[in-house]
């Protein structure tokens, strides 16, 4: 059996070092990528003081999955009286450790604190791969939002 936890701050090279490998696997960018600076520190900045969980899944002391989600804080209203929500990302399970329910059990914990902490909904960007496991949890895809996304030169 896996150990499969939330993470402290004092888990924070091994979130570091997992965020980088799971945005090279998803990515398809090489083991050696040098990712910026900025992303790096700010990475690092969010794990340390963003208003977020993380879950880990461990062999041992092996690193083998991780999972975060993110809580946002808005104005309340009729459906979403406490204003809090929330955003699931990297979902991320080894290749080898695939298909034994990691995902599941790590999104599963997520949910549940979720839950506890207020939320009243959870959003998420879903890979092809992922969303026969987000669908099969009761995740539904949705027309109600737009979204604006500043363009990358516009930084």
């Amino acid at each position: 059996m896996y150990d499969i936890r939330i993470a402290t701050k004092e888990d924070i090279d091994i979130l570091m070092s997992s965020r980088l490998e799971m945005l090279r696997v998803v990515n398809d960018l090489s083991d050696d990528y040098d990712f910026s600076g900025e992303m790096i520190n700010e990475s690092r900045d969010y794990f340390l003081n963003g208003d977020h969980l993380t879950i880990l899944a461990l062999d041992g002391n092996d690193f083998i999955g991780c999972a975060s989600i993110s809580f946002i804080r808005m104005m309340p209203t009729f459906d979403h009286i406490t204003g809090k929500r929330a955003h699931l990302m990297n979902v991320y399970t080894r290749s080898e450790y695939r298909r034994q329910g990691i995902a599941r059990r790590m999104v599963q914990m997520l949910i549940e604190e979720s839950w506890k902490a207020g939320a009243t909904e959870i959003s998420l960007d879903s890979t092809e791969l992922g969303r026969p496991l987000y669908e099969s949890l009761g995740f539904n895809a949705s027309a109600e939002c737009m979204v604006l996304t500043r363009k990358k030169e516009e930084w």
